[in-house]
């Protein structure tokens, strides 16, 4: 039937393709270092999807009219801090050895963002996994800060307040904080922290304005925040654990 002048004649949208499941599912832990340290969250999600092309990756994809592969990033640092402790899961269409993956990727991406392991998935959430994390966090030219530090673990509350989406935002830094030590050597100090992922989120750098605000802290610093854990919290010892090795 011809249409109606001045109408349109509806067409019924083609169904996208549904995808199949991935067959296999990999974790993968990777370093931010040096200079990658800047590269944002969406320029590192872009250079590892480039990283899956070049590498040939027979990758999953989502179902639906713009499929994507199956990529699943978890816990990213914030940008300008380096990491040895960075997570990710991908969901492959065909079945391959961790160890090929963790080669073929760490030849595909760019010096300094670099993998450091791939193992199987063996189900649930990753991002469950990652409770706490701990820093280091370098700061040259600081002097001691054993008092900052006994001052901060001291207090029952430390407020600070930091910029977000929503606007400035005012929040607790010490509730997230478990544990604080200062070590000075030569002119470097360096601070390691554990400090658990509550909401809204505690980081590095709000512990350094937390310091600041219980005692005289030293100005014209500029720290290297650095994170060298990250995964299960174990609340018994403050320790934080290896997401990707199963609890014994």
């Amino acid at each position: 039937m011809a249409a109606r002048p001045g109408y349109r004649v509806a067409v019924p949208r083609t169904q996208p393709e549904q995808q199949a499941p991935p067959v296999q599912r990999l974790r993968v832990r990777y370093a931010k270092r040096g200079r990658l340290r800047f590269t944002s969250h969406r320029d590192f999600s872009r250079a590892f999807e480039r990283a899956i092309f070049r590498a040939r990756l027979p990758m999953a994809y989502s179902s639906g009219f713009n499929p994507h592969p199956r990529i699943s990033y978890a816990g990213a640092a914030p940008t300008g801090s380096a990491s040895e402790a960075e997570y990710l899961e991908i969901g492959l269409a065909q079945v391959l050895d961790p160890a090929e993956v963790h080669r073929m990727l760490d030849e595909s991406l760019p010096d300094g963002l670099d993998v450091l392991e791939v193992v199987e998935s063996p189900g649930g959430s990753l991002a469950d996994l990652l409770q706490a994390s701990r820093w280091r966090i370098t700061l040259p030219g600081a002097g001691d800060l054993n008092g900052l530090v006994e001052a901060f673990l001291a207090a029952e509350t430390v407020t600070v307040e930091r910029m977000t989406k929503k606007g400035l935002r005012e929040f607790d830094a010490r509730a997230a904080v478990l544990s604080l030590e200062a070590q000075t050597s030569g002119d470097v100090t360096v601070l390691d922290v554990v400090i658990e992922h509550v909401v809204p989120a505690v980081r590095p750098d709000d512990v350094l304005t937390a310091l600041a605000s219980v005692g005289e802290f030293p100005t014209g610093i500029v720290p290297l925040l650095t994170r060298v854990a990250q995964g299960p919290l174990e609340r018994a010892t403050g320790t934080v654990r290896d997401p990707l090795t199963p609890a014994s």
